[in-house]
Order: C-alpha cells, then structure tokens, then sequence
C-alpha cells in the first residue's frame, strides 16, 4: 500500500503536518476552497523565489500563512518592501473572496529552505524544466540523484513517465540510489510530483526523498 497512497497522507500527525489547520463547523467547504485559491495564486506569484510549500492557519479574525521558499530574500525585498506587497495582494485577493474589509488580520511569514536539494517539490520541478529544455533525460535522472544523495539523503526514486525524448511510444523509465521504504511510517519520506510539458506532450515527474532524522 505504500505506493498507492501519497506518503505525506499517511505520516500525518507523525512525521508531517497538516498544510492548512483551522476547524470550521459551517464554512468547511467556503475555506477549503479559500485555502486552494489563496495556495495556487501564492505558489504562481512566488515561483521565482523558489517556493515549495505555504501553511495556512486560521483563528477567530485571524490569518497565518507561511510560505517555505528557496530565496526569501527575493520575497521580503530591500527592507521588507516585497513582504509589504505581498501583504497588500493577499488582502485584494481575500476582499475579492469575502467581499467585506478589516474582517481579519492577516499574518505573513517567509521562512528559508535550508537544503533545496532535499525538497522533493524544487526537485522535480527542476527535473521538469530540464526536460522542457530537451535535455537528455537519462542525464537528468543521473545528475539530480547524485546531488540529493550529496546533500545527506539516505535515498532517493525518481519516475518519469510519458514521451520521453519524443519517442512515438510513452514508456516509463526509474532511478533509484539508497533506500525509500515507503511503508515504514517512522521514516521522513517526501514526495512531489511536478508535469513537464514538452512538445511532444506531458512527462510526468515523480520524486521521493527519503530524508535523515536533522532534516
């Protein structure tokens, strides 16, 4: 079952967390909707900075969202200029939601990722555009496995699948180094998928790391 289910799915509350925390007793479907739009307009607005995850947290009147980026100087800018706009987008973008003013407070954070080769997300998504860019993809594979593993993982799999290097035929090609027990739930395993789009159609990236207890 370890391959069928998302491994995030299955270690929460053990070794992952929830990405949006809050209890909502009537308005379950409103923030839930709410979080998805506020998360994909956040992830295409801070692409360049690396992004890989954003936390959202609510309380009575209260909004805490936390974006983990790769280069949060690009996001906070030359004495919290950035932070300040991305405040003021996030508060348009909520009005629009809601349509009623000051009806919470909104609290931004933007905390470093301090190794990006073990953020499967940053991972696939730069085996992704690699692909996009007709590089060999066996090349790749080869090149993106040995920096994770130089970084401290303890394993790493890599999966793409599709038409890969523009063959007339889909086929699907996996590399692996180290270990990836996806069913051992005491094991920080992270897990990302990312679409490639090529011109010859989607390659479909897959990565799991298996990451070392400090990490």
């Amino acid at each position: 079952m370890g391959q069928k289910v998302n491994p995030k799915a299955i270690r929460l509350g053990i070794t992952s967390t929830w990405s949006s925390r809050w209890f909502a007793d009537k308005k379950y479907k409103e923030n839930l909707l709410e979080d998805y739009d506020l998360r994909k307009a956040l992830m295409e607005r801070l692409k360049n900075a690396g992004v890989s995850e954003i936390y959202i947290e609510r309380s009575i009147n209260n909004i805490k969202v936390t974006a983990y980026v790769a280069k949060p100087g690009m996001v906070i800018g030359r004495g919290g200029t950035g932070l300040e706009e991305l405040k003021v987008f996030l508060q348009k973008f909520l009005y629009k939601k809601n349509q009623t003013k000051n009806q919470f407070k909104l609290d931004i954070r933007v905390e470093p990722i301090k190794e990006p080769n073990l953020d499967a997300y940053l991972v696939a998504k730069n085996i992704a555009e690699q692909l996009v860019r007709r590089l060999p993809a066996k090349r790749v594979l080869t090149g993106t496995v040995e920096k994770v593993m130089g970084s401290g993982a303890l394993g790493v799999r890599v999966v793409l699948s599709g038409r890969i290097g523009g063959a007339e035929i889909g086929r699907r090609e996996k590399l692996q180094q180290g270990t990836v027990p996806l069913s051992t739930i005491r094991e920080n395993i992270v897990y990302a998928s990312f679409p490639a789009l090529t011109k010859k159609g989607y390659i479909g990236v897959k990565v799991w790391i298996n990451k070392p207890e400090e990490q």
